[in-house]
């Protein structure tokens, strides 16, 4: 007699397959995906799609960031190929890593957007940034074209207000790092129409990612409750009442998270999440979400994280390359 519930968990794996596959049929196979931004999200999701065969083309009006990127996209295939094999995970369908690397073509002009069918827009979290590219893809893309945007807290519904086509804006909130997470956060604003929001799942489907759909509003679920969570840490970490390793480890021993949040925050970016509270904190209008001083002075410092060579802890890997992780102030 087989395991009832080996026999119910594989019986659930091949429906959630075969739905996926399904989802996936939505969207043609060699589809043009176009990436703004070439800081660490816009590169990450630009492996993302290569991996997977996708012609991807990446554009940031930062000569730096753009001429880093090349270098920044093979790192990333090494690091991802290598922890994949190590955990034993087997080789990304598609493109091998040269053919990826070839598939990914790079522009300082929102113009060459014009034949993407879907546009991951990953530039820094401001909301008069996002207005100038979205509005400019509104005018150069064409007109059945998706703009899914990386944000991490802005209302979508307030970025399709900046567009012609509302019904065809939504948001997908990609984890860093990305070519690891399988998981994507998918937003939807009540603009948004069920054609966008298939054809998005479909092109997650198509590159090993399984779409979660949350309702629009600041921050959505993930950030809404984790910028809190590590500006509270920060906090924590700034009143002394443990150092930043302690804080760490209560939350990885205690609660089991992979690591603490200190270190993610200096994964993702003391700046990023000094934004992104903002951000939250006007459009919600609380007050919660003001950065604490300690998570502020090092962003004022310019010690933001991993991509800086030190935040909450030091980072011996630092070389200046990681300044241009973030990408253009314009184009991302």
């Amino acid at each position: 007699m087989g395991d009832d519930k080996t026999d119910v968990q594989q019986t659930a794996q091949t429906a959630q397959t075969a739905q996926t596959a399904q989802t996936a049929q939505t969207v043609p196979a060699g589809s043009r995906v176009g990436i703004v931004g070439a800081g660490t999200m816009g590169i990450g999701v630009a492996q993302c799609f290569a991996e997977a065969g996708r012609p991807v083309v990446v554009v940031d009006n930062d000569p730096g960031a753009l001429a880093s990127g090349p270098a920044r996209l093979r790192a990333g295939i090494r690091t991802a190929t290598l922890l994949r094999r190590q955990s034993g995970v087997p080789a990304q369908a598609g493109a091998p890593a040269p053919r990826a690397e070839s598939l990914v073509t790079w522009s300082a002009g929102l113009a060459d957007m014009a034949a993407a069918e879907l546009v991951v827009e990953c530039a820094r979290e401001d909301e008069d940034i996002k207005e100038g590219i979205l509005r400019e893809l509104d005018r150069v893309c064409g007109a059945e074209a998706i703009f899914a945007s990386n944000t991490s807290c802005i209302p979508v519904s307030r970025l399709g207000s900046f567009t012609g086509r509302p019904d065809r804006v939504i948001g997908t909130h990609f984890m860093n790092p990305a070519p690891l997470k399988d998981a994507v956060e998918v937003i939807r604003a009540p603009e948004t129409s069920d054609v966008t929001l298939e054809r998005t799942k479909g092109f997650l489907a198509r590159i090993g990612k399984h779409a979660l759909v949350v309702r629009d509003a600041p921050g959505f679920v993930t950030n809404r409750v984790l910028m809190l969570t590590l500006n509270e840490a920060a906090a924590v970490l700034g009143e002394g009442t443990a150092d930043a390793e302690t804080v760490d480890r209560v939350f990885q021993d205690c609660f089991g998270h992979p690591m603490g949040p200190l270190r993610t925050a200096d994964l993702i970016g003391l700046d990023t999440i000094a934004d992104s509270l903002e951000v939250l904190r006007r459009h919600t209008g609380e007050d919660r979400f003001r950065p604490c001083p300690l998570l502020a002075r090092l962003v004022a410092e310019g010690n933001v994280g991993r991509k800086s060579g030190s935040g909450f802890y030091q980072y011996a890997q630092y070389s200046p390359q990681h300044l241009t992780a973030r990408g253009g102030t314009g184009h991302g």
